[in-house]
């Protein structure tokens, strides 16, 4: 009886969201039956793209620090607009960290705090968020606790900056002009994180103007694995995007300064799809590697693309996938795949092994969720045999957490739905849209609770603060990609799905919210605070 009630009540959601289902092309009936591959409306370029796999795949440069006394490495990065060559002979406008795209990566030790200072020298106030990161409340990057450049008034009763279609107050928002220190205690597992700006209403065409870079946390006992490293370690930050004529990135906002009304288009509500599939900032990129074992670390910074990765030979022959981390770090032993969905936000460390591949020979990446030319993401040229000391050892970690239905303190339910905003199309958690004075969600510092979310359409939906583990979905046993530790789970249209984690680290205001970044700007979006 529970199944079926469970059933009818996914049904109403659905149903309840048709509105914006007919609005984005979408229709309530292939939400139900056919699971769509994406959620979204797809820009189409005005310039001229090159051909797959002619441009070299660059490798964001690592930050140096400014300082290492005291126990504490400090950085430094400015945020400021540039214009680089993405596509060959054409010329973009970026928002950046430090003048690239992707900014710099900050490599950093379990356990050696690190602050990095940002000045904002962007036409709008920014928030920096270490999305994945064990962080204290004050530098989370909350959507409100703005940088305001220069000349920006501080709009305080506006805890957002002061937009007039929100008109919400904010009376524990904190507002620096042009500099901010974030501090960031490192006391987590090894993982790939990244960063990225949160700012409220606006979060999503600001990442998609490039304000977006990896973090890397490394420790000792992943370094004595004997996993593939150095020039054999490819981080792989993999985001959509689409060109105008004037070769500046395209988008559609109601508001192209990213100042007053927040929102995009009506036939973009449910997402922004590029036509041009970038990895680390170039189009369709190509690497050349040795014959040896490779490891990707993977990320979908897209705003709302989902990709299901295989790696494929000329021949048809696609090479496995070995999975050896999530979100949140090493697994506790390795998982294979032919194929690795992956959804906006998620990451995922995996092992590629070219030995058996003919020098000369082409693997590429492709995307099956994709179609014309979103469906290849970039490719590898074997290029000449070589000697391979790595390993992927059977035990990759034992410090993953062991925690059981039973020892949470509660289980609470959220659905993820289009809903009202405004008075127009909107996205709503439990039927509210996201109010930054409002309190959700309170937990007790250390308390294990179980969480289920249950979806409309397709919803990664990211905790702050915490990682956690996947005990289901639909009612069955997680998938082989739901691994390890994560921070955002995938949903599915109409799906449920329950997590597990331990509310630990720090107290404070925190967020849990979609990373459809269109469906966190437009209210899908609540607060946690952990007392």
């Amino acid at each position: 009886m529970r199944d079926l009630r469970m059933s009818r009540r996914r049904v109403l959601e659905i149903g309840g969201a048709l509105g914006l289902l007919a609005a984005t092309g979408l229709s309530g009936a292939a939400a139900l039956s056919r699971r769509p591959p994406v959620t979204g409306a797809e820009l189409r370029s005005a310039v001229p793209l090159p051909p797959a796999f002619s441009v070299p795949l660059p490798i964001p440069a690592v930050l140096a620090p400014v300082s290492t006394s005291g126990g504490v490495d400090r950085y430094a990065i400015t945020q400021r607009e540039t214009t680089a060559e993405i596509l060959p002979g054409v010329r973009t406008p970026l928002w950046t960290y430090g003048g690239t795209f992707p900014g710099p990566t900050i490599e950093a030790r379990r356990g050696r705090p690190i602050t990095v200072t940002h000045r904002n020298e962007l036409p709008v106030p920014t928030v920096v968020h270490l999305h994945g990161g064990r962080t204290p409340a004050d530098s989370d990057g909350y959507p409100t606790d703005l940088v305001l450049p220069a000349g920006w008034p501080d709009a305080t009763h506006h805890g957002h900056g002061g937009h007039a279609m929100a008109g919400m107050h904010d009376p524990r928002a904190v507002h620096r002009k042009l500099t901010r220190d974030y501090t960031f205690p490192m006391d987590q597992r090894s993982s790939l994180l990244w960063y990225h700006d949160h700012r409220m209403d606006f979060t999503a065409p600001a990442i998609w103007r490039g304000l977006a870079g990896l973090h890397i946390v490394r420790d000792d006992a992943e370094e004595a694995l004997g996993l593939p490293s150095g020039s054999r370690e490819l981080p792989l930050m993999i985001a959509d995007r689409a060109f105008a004529a004037d070769g500046s990135l395209d988008y559609p906002a109601l508001d192209p300064t990213l100042r007053g009304q927040p929102g995009v288009r009506e036939s973009y509500l449910a997402g922004v799809l590029g036509d041009v599939i970038l990895v680390n900032g170039a189009p369709w990129p190509v690497h050349e590697v040795d014959a040896a074992r490779y490891r990707l670390r993977i990320l979908n910074a897209s705003n709302a693309r989902h990709y299901e990765l295989e790696a494929v030979l000329d021949d048809g022959r696609r090479l496995e996938l070995v999975q050896i981390g999530a979100d949140q770090g090493l697994l506790a032993a390795p998982v294979t795949h032919t194929s690795l969905p992956i959804a906006p936000a998620e990451r995922y460390d995996v092992i590629v092994d070219f030995a058996g591949v003919p020098v000369g020979s082409l693997v590429k990446v492709v995307n099956r969720l994709g179609s014309g030319r979103t469906g290849d993401v970039m490719a590898f040229r074997v290029a000449r045999k070589a000697t391979d000391d790595s390993r992927v050892p059977a035990v990759l970690s034992t410090d993953l957490p062991s925690w059981n239905r039973a020892d949470a303190v509660r289980v609470r339910e959220f659905s993820f739905r289009a809903g009202q905003l405004n008075g127009g199309h909107g996205w709503l958690i439990g039927g509210l849209p996201f109010d930054p004075a409002r309190s959700d969600v309170t937990v007790g510092l250390g308390d294990v609770e179980v969480w289920r979310f249950v979806a409309d359409v397709h919803h990664p939906v990211h905790l702050h603060l915490v990682g956690f583990q996947v005990l289901s979905r639909g009612g069955r046993p997680p998938l082989p990609h739901d691994a390890g530790l994560k921070d955002t789970v995938s949903l599915r249209p109409g799906e449920a799905a329950e997590i597990i984690t331990r509310f630990d680290g720090y107290r404070g205001r925190y967020l849990f919210h979609c990373h459809n970044a269109e469906h966190e700007d437009m209210g899908m979006m609540a607060n946690l605070e952990v007392v």
